[in-house]
């Protein structure tokens, strides 16, 4: 694999091709759970496991799965990472297990996951399916943590609240908070701003976008020295 290659999942992951701000796939998990961000990290850490965990086994066995059965293989292997992984947070971390509740057993029906499956991993060598898989899975769980993260500074003012949950009693203290007296603002921490925070993350990444395209086009007209002689020929 050729490092063109590799930056290219990489960028295709954390940003250009990104399953939660380009795909859009996977929003029912994204906007439900990120109403903070350790809820956030939380979920998108199993996401990022199952992705790895679902790439590698499905690029590792492409050759034997028949075509007419790629599909149901696909779920199968998803199914067996997202059981060993919603097994292991139940023991390990079972009060955050507790408030992620449905949704960890329903990473199974994100389509971000079954897609990687069939548009990368089937046709690609371990490697490659390994790096994208780790490369959406982080890509995801960014977007996940960013939107808990605004979610909570903006409804409840705090940030890094209930850390216990994923790093122990000792992360107690982790909780950073505006003011003592910050009201908060509900709607951000309801399902409408669940919408509304996704809506200006999408803004955002379109804003950063078009800028650096524009930047793009212009460095040719300014820089090129045979566009110079070109305007001198005509003149």
């Amino acid at each position: 694999m050729t490092a063109s290659a590799i930056r290219k999942i990489i960028v295709d992951g954390l940003w250009t091709n990104n399953a939660g701000l380009v795909q859009l796939l996977g929003l029912c998990p994204l906007l439900a759970v990120s109403n903070s961000l350790i809820n956030g990290l939380g979920l998108g850490l199993a996401t990022l496991l199952t992705l790895i965990v679902s790439n590698t086994t499905i690029s590792f066995i492409r050759n034997w799965v028949r075509p007419e059965i790629r599909i149901p293989s696909y779920v199968l292997v998803i199914a067996t990472a997202v059981t060993m992984i919603e097994l292991c947070m139940n023991a390990w971390l079972h009060d955050l297990y507790l408030v992620l509740g449905i949704f960890i057993p329903l990473i199974v029906t994100n389509c971000a996951i079954i897609g990687r499956a069939e548009a990368f991993a089937s046709r690609q060598a371990l490697g490659p399916a390994a790096l994208d898989g780790l490369m959406m899975g982080l890509g995801f769980a960014l977007v996940l943590v960013v939107l808990g993260g605004l979610r909570e500074l903006v409804g409840s003012g705090t940030l890094f609240a209930d850390a216990h949950l994923m790093f122990g009693e000792q992360a107690r203290s982790w909780t950073l908070s505006i003011s003592d007296d910050y009201p908060g603002v509900l709607i951000a921490i309801l399902p409408p701003g669940a919408f509304i925070g996704l809506g200006l993350l999408l803004a955002l990444k379109n804003v950063i976008d078009t800028r650096v395209q524009q930047r793009r086009s212009a460095t040719p007209e300014h820089h090129s020295p045979s566009g110079e002689v070109a305007s001198q020929e005509t003149a």
